[in-house]
């Protein structure tokens, strides 16, 4: 017992020793930090001091201040930024559902300005600016060289008034200007339709609105559609929304989940780590699902495609997405600004990292893009023409009742009706068709 406390005591003598030996030169160190850290501050200092003193114009210190800010936090990344009051004001505006633009939210790329995706409906929109597209002038001034606010604040101005951006898209061969009236933008997070006996589901933005209008707008149609059991699934279509509020991603992914992890998010420190699972409750029932996705589905887009697809909860399909998978925290500030700073990468339930990489769907449809001079009125060869039917003197056919009869026209004209929509947006007809598909082969229909 004696010798057992013995070698205990030399081993914590000897820890010590060892302790204090390790801890000097980390000390040193720290020290040496500090001393640069200061020096830094006080050459900062300097360089203020002669910018204010000595700058061929006079300036304004607050501006300059804030300049050298923004630049502290967009060397980290992408999406860490300084927001003046009036930024902080206007994001606070956003989330809610209503604010004044083009309908695009943007990111920068090798000094240019691109478009994570236009949000439906919006001016940007309707004038047919795309994913992917890069912005390299407002009004004929390039964008090159200045930060991603400095180019938001070209784009902005009042409502009713004329912009001109300069956009480089791939696969055409020269830039091109396109014209766009600024307007209010009135978000609707959800929009919902029933094709088909499948429920569409069309989410456009993640504010502080998207569950519950999801909630309500799915109720609606199920309703309308005589009940669950009239329907054969539900799309969630996911495209060109470039995200949001993480709880709000969190809760649509929720929606169709009865168990399971949804995300989990990690910062520097290991234990400020966030883990978050789904409770139960499937507002769909446990009836299949398709998630559309393309490279302008974001951020809290990518949480709900990735947590679906890791639980095999849906199938998704479509393109790859951004592949933003970073967390931002917007911390505010004295004055009534505000820092959003990169804390977290998150991580779908599989322990997959977005960043960089985006979701792959499970199923590749590329959305074919129409021909700039297509022709209208041709007319398509699989459709119409004479059959059988159309013969003067053409026997009955024997074998069916009129009911029977009545029914196959009625599923001829659901099938025109689906050939027409795979013309007019082809990864939501894939979407629906393998839904049906899935239906008939499990006996649904």
């Amino acid at each position: 017992m004696k010798k057992f406390l013995m070698a205990a005591a030399v081993g914590t003598l000897t820890g010590l020793v060892v302790s204090t030996q390790v801890a000097a030169p980390l000390l040193a160190q720290e020290s040496v930090k500090s001393t640069n850290v200061y020096e830094q501050l006080d050459l900062f200092g300097d360089i203020f001091e002669r910018i204010r003193a000595q700058y061929v114009e006079e300036v304004d210190e607050a501006e300059l201040i804030e300049a050298a800010i923004n630049g502290m936090l967009t060397s980290l990344d992408p999406h860490s930024s300084y927001l003046s009051p009036d930024a902080a004001a206007d994001m606070r505006v956003q989330t809610s559902g209503e604010f004044g633009g083009l309908g695009i939210e943007v990111t920068q790329e090798e000094g240019f300005v691109k478009v994570v995706s236009p949000i439906d409906g919006t001016p940007a929109d309707e004038a047919g600016i795309e994913a992917g597209d890069f912005i390299t002038h407002v009004d004929n001034e390039s964008v090159l060289g200045l930060t991603l606010d400095e180019a938001v604040d070209l784009m902005r101005g009042p409502v009713g008034s004329e912009i001109v951006i300069t956009v480089v898209r791939e696969g055409e061969n020269e830039p091109f200007d396109v014209s766009i009236i600024r307007d209010t933008i009135k978000l609707t997070a959800v929009r919902a339709r029933t094709e088909q006996n499948t429920v569409v589901l069309r989410v456009t933005t993640f504010n502080d609105q998207t569950y519950k209008n999801l909630a309500s707008k799915l109720e609606e149609q199920v309703e309308e559609a005589g009940g669950m059991d009239a329907i054969n699934g539900f799309v969630l279509d996911l495209r060109n929304n470039p995200g949001g509020l993480l709880t709000q991603a969190i809760k649509v992914s929720d929606a169709f989940m009865d168990k399971g992890e949804i995300v989990s998010t990690r910062g520097r420190n290991p234990a400020d780590g966030d883990r978050f699972n789904a409770e139960l409750g499937d507002l769909a029932m446990g009836k299949p699902m398709v998630v559309l996705i393309n490279g302008g589905s974001a951020s809290a887009s990518e949480i709900v495609a990735g947590a679906l697809q890791d639980h095999h909860r849906a199938i998704v399909v479509g393109t790859k997405s951004f592949g933003k998978g970073s967390v931002q925290t917007v911390m505010p500030l004295r004055g009534d600004g505000a820092m959003r700073l990169t804390t977290a990468r998150y991580y779908t339930p599989s322990g997959r990292s977005i960043q960089a990489l985006g979701v792959s769907p499970d199923i590749l449809v590329e959305q074919p893009r129409r021909p700039v001079n297509e022709d209208e009125t041709e007319e398509n060869p699989s459709r119409g023409g004479r059959t059988e039917a159309d013969l003067r003197g053409s026997l009955n056919n024997d074998s069916l009742t009129e009911d029977e009869i009545r029914q196959i026209e009625e599923d001829r004209v659901k099938a025109e009706e689906a050939a027409k929509l795979r013309e007019e947006d082809y990864q939501l007809a894939y979407a629906i068709d393998l839904l049906h598909g899935m239906s008939v082969l499990g006996g649904a229909e």
